[in-house]
């Protein structure tokens, strides 16, 4: 394989779509397949719309799905306010399947992370991830100031939270009253490990810096490669996301529409965040509440031995290991997922009625 292939594979772990990049994938179309999902209106789910104004002005976009339209809010107050926080190079339409399994029953906040999804484009050096915890407290302010919430993060979205805990510990047993951290981690992250773990730290840094400054060299052709529906993004996808079970086509599908329309250059700006997070000694924090963690034992981007460390550093906390599951659990394991949400949501009610 050539220098500029390798390149794109390891810098495709972390983007999931990147590795189009380098087109060293075998080209090969995925046979269609029908299944769960296929006949979903994926991107179709929306709420109320609002747009909160970030620290530095950036104008983030968000959704509520209150339980009013839907249903009886009867009981709204004894129930905590939900926000989910999405994923790298995904956008808030990524919880369809949660989306489905809880409206009408509780009140929920979506948002566009930085960059992503309809949110505004950020200047490079507010690509961060302690900029990202900086909005999801912002979102918490304007969508939820008064009322207790659970917070959920996928992947990116977890490390939201966790920089939030660095900022403001005082939250957590306090407004926040749980957590689901799914396919997550605080630290120690090491993108060329996805290509194979035994690529030693400092050849592996080097290679990501290449692969990025690569990227960035060769946009326009590379944007090409990566576009919606191309063959090297569906392979790439259902490498990296998923796990041992084909997926759906449209499960692929849909994650393609969201990765593709995140542009590379905000990619390329995120991805060197993720080596260096490290932010394992802020968890204990999260001791104080319910915190339920979930991650497939498959998972080649965040692997199950990032949710068995934060498991280990959060006392009392739950660890759900989902055999054979990918990157995408949400999709994946939806119904196990949904289930366990349904438990630290019942969880967090019993809080906040046993704090009144």
């Amino acid at each position: 394989m050539s220098r500029a292939g390798t390149v794109g594979r390891v810098v495709a772990g972390t983007g999931v779509a990147v590795a189009a990049a380098a087109g060293g994938l075998l080209i090969d179309r995925q046979r269609r397949r029908t299944g769960p999902g296929e006949d979903e209106p994926f991107g179709t789910l929306h709420g109320e719309v609002h747009t909160v104004k970030a620290d530095d002005g950036l104008l983030l976009h968000a959704e509520i799905d209150e339980i009013a339209p839907y249903g009886t809010s009867a009981d709204h107050t004894d129930k905590a306010t939900v926000v989910f926080v999405h994923g790298f190079s995904l956008n808030s339409d990524c919880w369809h399947f949660q989306r489905l399994a809880f409206r009408g029953k509780r009140r929920m906040v979506f948002f566009d992370q930085r960059s992503h999804g309809r949110s505004g484009r950020a200047d490079v050096g507010s690509a961060t991830i302690d900029q990202l915890g900086r909005d999801l407290k912002t979102v918490l302010d304007t969508l939820a100031p008064r009322e207790p919430v659970v917070l959920v993060g996928h992947s990116m979205g977890g490390m939201s939270i966790v920089a939030l805990a660095e900022q403001h510990p005082e939250l957590f047993g306090d407004r926040v009253v749980g957590l689901g951290l799914i396919s997550t981690t605080a630290g120690g992250q090491r993108t060329h490990k996805m290509l194979s773990r035994y690529i030693p730290d400092a050849v592996g840094r080097r290679v990501v810096e290449r692969g990025l400054l690569l990227a960035s060299e060769r946009e326009r052709v590379l944007e090409l490669a990566r576009r919606s529906g191309s063959a090297v993004a569906l392979r790439v996808i259902r490498e990296f996301a998923f796990g041992d079970d084909p997926p759906p086509r449209a499960y692929v599908d849909f994650v393609d529409r969201m990765i593709s329309s995140t542009p590379l250059k905000v990619l390329v700006e995120f991805i060197p965040e993720f080596d260096a997070l490290d932010k394992f000694h802020v968890v204990a924090a999260f001791e104080h509440v319910p915190t339920w963690i979930l991650c497939g034992t498959k998972d080649k981007l965040t692997s199950i031995g990032h949710a068995r460390k934060l498991h280990s550093r959060i006392a009392g906390s739950h660890l759900v290991e989902l055999r054979g599951g990918g990157h995408m659990p949400i999709f994946e394991f939806k119904d196990r997922v949904n289930e366990t949400l349904d438990l630290l949501f019942e969880q967090a009610d019993r809080r906040i009625g046993a704090d009144r």
